[in-house]
């Protein structure tokens, strides 16, 4: 404690030629729901679940984690809420939270208000990193459950909120048993063990995360030019959450898809030889998975398919 930079030894990770791979990222205005709803505990998961899904996909391991907490007025209470979901949230990733940064700037942030931002690297083995280049037509897409929005779309969720006056202390129509700030802050859910374990096995070509963008502008990012991916919306459920935004937004299936990861946080493009072992061993990891699609030679068409909506 107490030095001027965080200390992390790679030789006793167990690598032999390592590639690191890095990623930051924030939470976007979800932060703001968070802040409004008074609900503080979560986000630092969600701040570290949007790195450490990115590093996963590329095959790499996440070693350590790095965050940025800035405040109109330090509230030691809210810090120390925010920084223990953080805490959490390298836990559950597998990584270590080796330092931060917490500043105090009044007069360029409300007092209540606060940022953050998040770092992770990672390494893999320089023969591990994982591509995509691998994915091949008769490759089978299997999705992982998301836990409902994740940290994407809220500027709609948040225009939604103020336009029909929805107070986040009253109960979700669509989840009853939660408040409706609760159930918007429900945390992204980390997928880095369970991706870490299909990883060791043969078979697993490509991952993609699913964020803003939604499936139609992430999935295509680990295709190779000449294939598509044909995608089944039926074959998976989802959450109420979506189903509310959608009809009190009045937001079009489309915009939907584009905006929103509906239902599938996480996805795996696998061989149709291993996929009972891929889906399996995700399933043992706690993971929610479906079969979703599959790889097909692309034409002159879009390079992802859901039901005839194009990327």
């Amino acid at each position: 404690m107490g030095g001027f930079g965080g200390l992390f030894d790679l030789r006793a990770a167990g690598f032999r030629e390592p590639i690191l791979v890095a990623a930051t990222d924030g939470v976007g205005t979800k932060l703001r729901v968070a802040i409004e709803a008074g609900l503080h505990d979560t986000i630092g998961i969600d701040l570290v679940a949007m790195c450490v899904n990115d590093i996963v996909v590329q095959g790499a391991e996440p070693l350590f984690f790095l965050d940025y907490f800035a405040t109109g007025q330090l509230r030691p209470e809210i810090a120390e809420s925010v920084i223990a979901g953080i805490a959490e949230g390298c836990r559950l990733a597998g990584c270590a939270l080796i330092g931060g940064e917490t500043a105090e700037m009044p007069g360029h942030y409300q007092k209540s208000d606060y940022d953050l931002a998040g770092f992770a690297v990672g390494a893999v083995e320089r023969g591990a990193l994982l591509t995509g280049r691998e994915v091949a037509a008769g490759d089978i897409v299997l999705g992982l459950a998301s836990t409902g929005l994740h940290a994407n779309g809220f500027s709609l969720v948040r225009r939604i909120i103020e336009l029909g006056s929805f107070d986040l202390s009253a109960a979700a129509t669509f989840a009853e048993e939660l408040s409706l700030g609760t159930a918007l802050m429900l945390p992204t859910r980390i997928y880095v063990q369970s991706c870490l374990a299909a990883l060791r096995l043969e078979g697993l070509h490509g991952l993609a995360h699913i964020t803003g963008g939604g499936l139609l502008e992430n999935l295509p990012r680990v295709l190779p030019s000449d294939l598509t991916a044909k995608i089944d919306h039926t074959s998976w459920p989802r959450p109420p959450v979506f189903e509310w935004i959608a009809h009190q937004g009045g937001v079009a299936e489309q915009e939907m898809l584009r905006t929103f990861n509906c239902g599938i946080g996480m996805a795996a493009i696998v061989t149709a030889k291993h996929a009972n072992q891929i889906e399996e061993t995700l399933r043992e990891a706690g993971e929610t998975v479906h079969r979703i699609g599959n790889i097909e030679p692309r034409e002159d068409g879009p390079a992802i398919l859901i039901d005839g909506v194009d990327a």
